[in-house]
């Protein structure tokens, strides 16, 4: 799941991001790359909030999110819509079974002894990184 994101420069030349969905979620940042790192963060914590009471979220659309007067403002001064992905971390492991060239599965078994943590620790590091940079 992913959800539409305001992203607009405060007068103090901050970055905000702000979820119209997400009521009360909200990132900042120094540059705009800085918040929206923050947005993944601040929205996977948000659902978590959501989930523990439980409440489930929706989220619209870009022509829904469109709509929203408070999104036409910040768009008219400068906000741009982003789409952010919903990293839910939910406490339970589960186990896949997957296929990975010999060469590369030894480069990350030794990436991860030498950083000191184990393969699925490091194959779910790598992935939540690079899920990140495809905002």
């Amino acid at each position: 799941m992913r959800l539409i994101a305001v992203v607009d420069r405060s007068e103090d030349g901050l970055f905000g991001v702000a979820f119209p969905d997400a009521p009360g979620c909200v990132a900042m940042g120094a540059t705009e790359d800085e918040a929206i790192a923050n947005a993944t963060d601040a929205l996977a914590e948000w659902a978590a909030d959501m989930r523990s009471v439980g409440r489930s979220m929706a989220a619209r659309g870009v022509e829904a999110v469109l709509t929203d007067p408070d999104v036409r403002e910040a768009m008219a001064t400068g906000g741009v819509l982003v789409s952010i992905p919903l990293l839910e971390n939910r406490g339970k492991l589960a186990r896949a079974n997957i296929s990975l060239d010999e060469g590369l599965l030894a480069s990350i078994d030794a990436t991860a002894k030498r950083l000191g943590v184990t393969r699925s620790a490091f194959m779910a590091a790598a992935s939540l990184e690079k899920i990140k940079a495809t905002t």
